[in-house]
């Protein structure tokens, strides 16, 4: 009988990967975000993380508002349903374009992301959490090792839920309500143009979307500028392109 690497067992590394995602979890969800479930190669995955997150079978354990979307244009529907402090997972192929998308766009989006898949692994620092199978067996999704990640991640996250000092803010994280994070403020921050020129705005000024919000941001230095395109931004301009990446 021929194995996979679910049948031989979670390494250490792959069993801390999962308390640290289920960790970050805990304190998004504590702090009134949804998940956004994606699988557009695998949609049941998708569904399933949503029904496991939102209908706990344990009495006492609290529902988490969990959506998943499915369907053409998947891009899109993520940028239209999330918001700043929500989380998105993933499951599927580290080439699969839509992912790959959501990914690079998330931090303009203000979300949290995690990667379910196996097979070849994203770049470093594709997602902030990544969950994987290094086993190239196309069956691998089939099998039931993806159901385990989010079946872990679930119980995890309700054990989190038991210790409530965990999931208090940390104070050491930039608090993006103010106007300046003295931080970060020397950094850029990815942003997604919105809207180019922004209505009302004079040329050289975009409607871009940041972790903040809404921003109106100069763009005299990247010029012309169009709706979806990612760009560096800081001190309220912007100061270069993002480039798509390579197939």
């Amino acid at each position: 009988m021929t194995t996979t690497a679910i049948d031989r067992g979670l390494s250490a590394e792959l069993a801390d990967d999962l308390a640290a995602t289920a960790f970050a979890l805990a304190r998004r969800f504590a702090a009134g975000a949804t998940m956004w479930s994606i699988a557009p190669s695998w949609e049941p995955h998708a569904l399933h993380i949503a029904v496991e997150f939102v209908h706990p079978v344990i009495v006492g354990k609290r529902a988490l508002p969990a959506v998943a979307l499915t369907g053409p244009d998947l891009v899109d529907l993520v940028r239209i349903s999330v918001r700043p402090g929500d989380i998105v997972i993933a499951v599927g192929s580290a080439d699969n374009p839509d992912i790959r998308s959501v990914m690079r766009r998330s931090p303009a989006w203000g979300a949290t992301t995690i990667w379910i898949g196996s097979g070849e692994r994203p770049g470093a620092g594709t997602a902030d959490h990544v969950l994987w199978l290094d086993d190239p067996d196309p069956r691998v999704p089939a099998t039931g090792g993806f159901v385990l990640f989010y079946h872990v991640l679930w119980e995890l996250t309700h054990v989190c839920f038991e210790h409530s000092g965990l999931l208090k803010p940390d104070s050491s994280q930039c608090d993006t309500t103010e106007a300046v994070c003295v931080t970060c403020s020397d950094e850029g921050r990815l942003g997604e143009v919105v809207d180019a020129p922004a209505d009302g705005l004079d040329p050289g000024m975009a409607a871009v979307r940041t972790a903040r919000g809404i921003e109106n941001v100069v763009t005299t230095l990247v010029d012309p500028v169009a709706p979806g395109e990612l760009l560096l931004v800081h001190a309220g301009t912007a100061i270069s392109r993002v480039e798509e990446e390579g197939p």
